[in-house]
């Protein structure tokens, strides 16, 4: 039974993982625009069918560069489209963002369909580690792996770069940069790229494990908001660990009572909240009060 526990608990955390990426990308645009963006899980599932493209004419090797491709295209929707939200009543940047996730989807099942595909994974990664009780496929250790340098990379860009400095100011105070001179529009496009670069990355790590479907954002984008519930608004390191709790509870939940499996996650977003209704590091942010 330990055995298994271990096993189902390592598991989580490659889900937990994939949780963490997609609620930071929220987490950061909703930190820096003020918009829940409900288009987050379409730009992964576009990552995913991408990067499929991608690996079916490069291989592998080509892979990595679908989450760029879709932060561009991330950018450009905010420019065009996205841009017209700001400063309104926040219902219409939810109307829009939805409108966006259903065309995003609409136009993957025009272009491949709506069939599902499968996405393996590189041919070196192939294969079961075991190491004591738990029994983890190569694939999902390298998942957690590569999840911790893209986070630390992030913390990183965040803490000592100019223009991660100007982003944890600007969540703070979007006005005072702008007072400071710096152009704010550039910043917000900016803020949209990244935070869909890292729902790319997700989408990428996800969809060798899971089916690349038209909706398999379904599968990412509810987890991303209830691990930004739990974590706290606007804190990153919350994020991590209700991630990685999101997941764990779910692996766990899948082996020894399935029927609750899609309900475990809201039931410990419940228990959190009643306990500390800012979340587990939520923080008192004004301008949202």
């Amino acid at each position: 039974m330990i055995d298994i526990v271990i096993t189902q608990m390592a598991n989580g955390l490659t889900l937990g993982f994939i949780y963490v990426l997609v609620a930071i990308g929220l987490s950061i645009i909703f930190g820096q625009l003020g918009l829940v963006n409900f288009a987050h899980g379409a730009f992964l599932a576009l990552t995913a069918y991408i990067g499929l493209t991608f690996f079916n004419r490069f291989g592998w090797i080509g892979v990595p560069f679908a989450p760029l491709v879709v932060a561009c295209i991330g950018m450009a929707v905010e420019r065009l489209l996205l841009s017209r939200a700001y400063g309104k009543e926040p219902l219409f940047g939810l109307i829009l963002t939805f409108a966006i996730a259903l065309l995003v989807e609409a136009v993957i099942r025009t272009v491949w369909g709506s069939a599902s595909r499968p996405f393996p994974s590189p041919e070196i990664l192939s294969g079961v580690v075991e190491y004591g009780p738990v029994l983890l496929t190569r694939y999902r250790i390298a998942v957690i792996a590569a999840t911790v340098l893209v986070l630390f990379a992030l913390w990183g860009f965040l803490r000592f770069t100019r223009y991660g400095r100007i982003l944890r100011a600007g969540a703070r105070d979007p006005e005072m940069i702008g007072l400071l001179g710096i152009n704010s529009r550039r910043v917000f496009t900016g803020v949209f790229g990244l935070g869909t670069f890292l729902a790319g990355v997700a989408g990428i790590f996800a969809a060798p494990l899971w089916s690349v479907t038209p909706n398999m954002s379904e599968g990412a984008l509810m987890p991303a908001f209830v691990t930004v519930t739990i974590g706290g608004l606007g804190s990153y390191a919350g994020a991590v660990v209700a991630g990685l709790l999101v997941g764990v509870v779910t692996a766990l939940t899948v082996q020894f009572w399935p029927e609750a499996s899609a309900a475990s996650m809201y039931v410990l977003m419940i228990v959190v909240l009643l306990a500390r209704p800012r979340g587990l590091f939520g923080e008192r942010w004004e301008r949202f009060e």
